[in-house]
């Protein structure tokens, strides 16, 4: 029996039930696989789900209106940088996040935002938590949209910064002729390490988002007491939108949904054996960021930490967003 076939078994009976309450019932393959990824999500990752498990919209009829020329008032994306464990750091914007792991030997970042705010973000956020923003040895990318790459160059050029993508998402980068751009670097390979000093972090190829996305695990000390983070490194099914960029003959719907829950499945399994507490990830909502600095500055002595959510909820998470993959899959079946 396949994982997909034992989802929906597990998931007949709690929709019967439901269906038993409410005089309806679903034998819908989508709609079990939505259930089962309610049933994952919980209370605490309910904003993830309801942007990947709901049916994509219609395609817009008009053309969207023409975004404003120039990037975005600085009162709308700053916000202030903050120590989030005992050698990781957030460095991002209001919507977009950049992580800093310290290590005994400098930084390795984990995504670089976008070009206009990195310099703010990143390099002045990192000044004022009493770090060198030239001790950047590494900028790890997650995938290749410039909400994620677009600081690149900059860290390149300034601090001499290596950056490393995939295979798959250096050539994206050059598909689509994205500027700035950086010089290609590293290529990240399935399972590898990066070690600086004193941290090892590990880089998986987590297809989906895009053909080269990375997921990246990270050790991270609470007070001392260890943990170990896991950044999902691309969440949105991008291909319901942005459809000239995914969507080919070659390339169907259906493959992008079967390689994203492929990813998320395998992740799940990577994350158990590393003993993954904490999750992350390069968007503020979908980690629960937004909330989670406020408090963190409010905690005092003996309370949890907001982003250790356990072994259980980093699973249920990757649960969650296969599930919601599986179910579109099943609506373009």
């Amino acid at each position: 029996m396949t994982r997909a076939h034992v989802a929906v078994v597990l998931t007949a009976a709690m929709i019967a039930g439901l269906g038993a309450a409410s005089g309806a019932q679903s034998s819908d393959p989508a709609d079990l696989h939505v259930a089962s990824a309610k049933a994952a999500a919980g209370s605490d990752h309910t904003a993830v789900f309801n942007l990947l498990c709901a049916a994509p919209a219609a395609a817009p009829q008009n053309a969207p209106a023409a975004a404003p020329a120039g990037p975005p008032a600085r009162s709308a994306w700053h916000v202030e940088p903050a120590k989030v464990f005992d050698n990781l750091y957030f460095v991002g914007q209001s919507e977009f996040s950049a992580w800093a792991v310290r290590t005994s030997a400098g930084i390795i970042l984990v995504d670089t935002i976008f070009d206009y705010s990195v310099e703010d973000e990143v390099a002045g956020g990192l000044t004022k938590l009493g770090l060198d923003p030239a001790q950047i040895k590494y900028a790890i990318v997650s995938h290749a949209h410039g909400d994620h790459v677009g600081g690149a160059k900059f860290l390149q050029d300034k601090f001499g910064t290596r950056i490393l993508l995939s295979a798959a998402d250096w050539d994206l980068l050059d598909r689509t002729n994205y500027s700035p751009r950086p010089r290609r670097d590293m290529v990240v390979t399935d399972g590898q390490q990066l070690t600086l000093g004193d941290t090892t972090v590990t880089m998986h190829l987590t297809p989906g988002h895009t053909l080269g996305t990375i997921s990246t695990i990270i050790p991270v000390t609470d007070n001392g007491v260890r943990h170990v983070a896991a950044v999902w490194g691309g969440t949105m099914f991008n291909w319901q939108r942005n459809r000239a960029q995914y969507i080919t003959p070659e390339r169907p719907d259906r493959f992008w949904y079967d390689t994203y829950s492929r990813s998320a499945e395998r992740f799940r399994g990577l994350i158990a054996q590393a003993g993954v507490d904490v999750l992350l990830s390069n968007h503020t909502a979908y980690d629960g960021t937004k909330t989670k600095l406020p408090a963190l500055a409010q905690r005092k002595s003996g309370d949890p930490h907001p982003y250790v959510i356990g072994a259980d909820g980093v699973k249920r998470f990757l649960t969650m967003v296969d599930e919601c993959a599986q179910a579109g899959r099943a609506r373009v079946n």
